[in-house]
């Protein structure tokens, strides 16, 4: 390795560094970024080590607690930690005369547990569109057509928002047999109420409906919480209410990537609210936030 006069080799400007999907940290000596991630078991990962004074990158692929050089000093792949499928960061640690061996704290993803009913051909989910009379998002549609909705086998949430799936409550289809799980009657049941037909309802989650957008060009899946399906109804008030929506997945193949089967440990504690903490029903009139 160079030295600069007087001086040792060079070291990175620090001993530990986190390196999220899709992006690239930087060390001093080097440029992290990581290819993919495996829960395994083993738990592994491949790094890409991208040296600032050499054009050639190398590509590393360890078990957690596995080291891999970086120019002339040695670093750990010491832990990982998940929020989903394609969501995750990667802890790295320089080894040190005094390193402390620390055990990892990261959450591993767990892949849902979903029960698909079936499949829909092309005859159908047209069929499907003239009911709702609205075209379905291309990347639900494409889900759906696979899957013709789905029961998660043991109850599923999304790390961090309040939102839960139970085997009662599963993501609709095409069921006229059975309303309660049937997409087209879940908009009587669920939609017209509290929200325009710009939204078509996907499934009765344990806290709110989680919707997705019947306009053309938007592949998002939204939540909107119980607390928010209040109020009177009218076009103000409706336009208030969407305004209450929030995105939890850019798409139905990232909602689906994001859903984790739940444990007891991710059961948040119990907690009293004071009075004034969830909306007013009163709020939606004249569309008043």
């Amino acid at each position: 390795m160079p030295e600069k006069a007087g001086r040792g080799p060079l070291r990175s400007f620090t001993h530990v560094a986190v390196v999220l999907n899709n992006r690239i940290t930087e060390v001093g000596l080097a440029r992290f970024g990581v290819r993919w991630v495996d829960v395994g078991p083993p738990v592994r990962a491949e790094i890409i080590v991208m040296p600032f004074r050499s054009d050639e990158s190398s590509a590393h692929e360890v078990t957690l607690g596995e080291t891999f050089p970086v120019a002339d000093e040695i670093w750990r792949f010491a832990d990982l930690d998940m929020s989903s499928a394609d969501e995750w960061e990667v802890t790295v640690r320089r080894v040190d005369e005094n390193e402390v061996m620390e055990p990892p704290t990261g959450r591993l993803w767990k892949q849902a547990r979903l029960r698909p009913y079936g499949q829909l051909d092309e005859t159908q989910l047209q069929s499907l569109e003239a009911a709702l009379g609205a075209q379905l998002p291309r990347g639900y549609r494409i889900w759906l057509g696979r899957n013709n909705g789905a029961q998660p086998e043991v109850p599923h949430h999304i790390p961090g928002m309040p939102i839960a799936l139970l085997p009662t409550g599963p993501l609709f289809g095409v069921h006229p047999e059975y309303p309660p799980f049937d997409l087209v009657q879940a908009q009587s049941r669920h939609r017209d109420l509290w929200l325009s037909r710009a939204w078509l309802v996907i499934a009765k989650a344990a806290s709110g409906l989680l919707v997705v957008s019947a306009e053309l060009g938007n592949e998002s899946v939204y939540f909107v919480h119980d607390f928010d399906l209040v109020g009177p109804s009218g076009p103000a008030a409706t336009a208030a209410r969407e305004r209450k929506l929030r995105a939890v997945a850019w798409s139905m193949p990232e909602f689906i990537g994001r859903l984790t089967p739940m444990e007891l440990d991710h059961l948040p504690p119990a907690e009293i609210h004071p009075p004034g903490t969830f909306t007013d029903p009163r709020n939606y009139e004249n569309g008043q936030l």
